[in-house]
């Protein structure tokens, strides 16, 4: 059997946190979910607190830093705006964890990481628009305006999730929402 890694107990930590929130986060039971013991989770964390430090640096390095080194190999920014909405938005429709994230933002350790999450997405998006001609303050704001959309999209896509078009729909919808952000008034 191979060795399980910081990252092995982080990523199942993260599982757990989008099943059943942050109180899933337990040694005993992701210990049975990796199928070792509580001694493998001391050899890489000296408690619970850590192994939540660990899986948040993880879920803002895998959602947020790896999907924008993605979405930065196209060069057009306009391109990279839809590029980035439709990853994002199909992502979020098939991952509860950001919205467990968020109903455990008064967690300070996910306050913190929401609050540097937030800023990057919002800080990036705005630098797109901003390469697209937008004024920085404009470009904030179409930033700021972009992301709560998403999040709007995200809560509807596990709440109500027929509320949302699918299919051919789903990418004519988000067409037409990055049209709305991106018209000049």
């Amino acid at each position: 059997m191979a060795r399980l890694t910081a990252q092995d107990w982080a990523d199942a930590a993260l599982a757990a946190i989008g099943e059943r929130g942050l109180a899933a986060v337990a040694v005993e039971p992701l210990a049975a979910r990796l199928g070792t013991t509580k001694g493998s989770f001391y050899w890489h964390f000296a408690n619970r607190e850590a192994l939540i430090e660990a899986a948040l640096a993880r879920w803002e390095a895998l959602c947020t830093e790896e999907i924008i080194t993605a979405v930065e190999r196209e060069p057009d920014p306009e391109e990279r705006l839809r590029l980035l909405f439709a990853e994002v938005t199909a992502l979020a429709a098939e991952d509860p964890l950001e919205l467990s994230l968020l109903a455990t933002a008064d967690h300070p350790h996910v306050a913190a990481v929401l609050g540097r999450v937030t800023e990057r997405r919002i800080s990036y998006v705005a630098a797109l628009f901003e390469e697209l001609g937008f004024a920085p303050a404009e470009a904030r704001r179409r930033g700021l305006l972009a992301y709560t959309s998403y999040l709007g999209h995200t809560q509807l896509a596990h709440a109500v999730p027929d509320a949302l078009p699918r299919g051919e729909e789903r990418g004519a919808y988000l067409a037409s929402a990055l049209d709305a952000l991106l018209r000049r008034e």
